[in-house]
């Protein structure tokens, strides 16, 4: 089996759905699997450190997951039209990998949850996209091709997917949202399978 990360930051729980649902993605793809991963909180007043595994959910990303991994999945809920900081302070620890050129010519793709339809789910997408360009990453998006995308109301757009969870955050995944992670999940899972056969 071919390790696919999805790595992801959630407050509300939309997140991590998202990133459940496009780990079935990932495993609909033959001889391919997901590792899904979370990071922790960040404190705004002082260091802070976090157990090393959490109380529930996914475990805490290491950088040797992103090492092993053949494709990487990034998901945030959108603050103020940006990944949230929790996902960007990891990011922000993985220089030496970009020294070493790990990440050249892995394929990723990104996801995000907002409260309202319109607060920057495409902006928090691209926000994503750019360390990722930084370590030489070939980005996916998901295609028009799926026909999802074109009759969506609530989230989904060709940069990632997306979820709108509400002022309350409580919506639950819609059905065109849920099908197009699992689709974003697939295309990362081929690309990565595709590209792992050429080495």
């Amino acid at each position: 089996m071919t390790d696919i990360l999805v790595l992801y930051y959630s407050r509300h729980g939309a997140t991590a759905e998202m990133a459940r649902q496009i780990a079935r993605g990932i495993e609909e793809v033959p001889d391919m699997a997901a590792r899904l991963r979370t990071v922790p909180a960040v404190s705004t007043v002082c260091e802070a450190t976090a157990d090393s595994i959490p109380d529930s959910g996914a475990p805490y990303a290491t950088l040797d997951d992103l090492r092993e991994c053949t494709g990487l999945a990034l998901g945030s809920p959108t603050r103020f039209g940006n990944m949230a900081a929790p996902l960007k302070y990891f990011i922000d620890a993985t220089s030496n990998l970009w020294l070493d050129g790990t990440l050249i010519g892995k394929p990723a793709a990104v996801f995000t949850s907002t409260s309202s339809l319109h607060g920057g789910q495409e902006t928090t997408l691209t926000s994503m996209m750019l360390p990722l360009l930084h370590h030489g990453m070939l980005i996916l998006g998901i295609p028009y091709s799926a026909p999802e995308l074109m009759r969506t109301v609530s989230g989904g757009t060709p940069y990632g997917a997306s979820h709108h969870a509400g002022a309350d955050n409580k919506h639950p995944l819609s059905d065109d949202e849920k099908t197009l992670c699992r689709t974003l999940g697939r295309r990362l899972a081929e690309t990565a399978r595709a590209l792992h056969a050429q080495r």
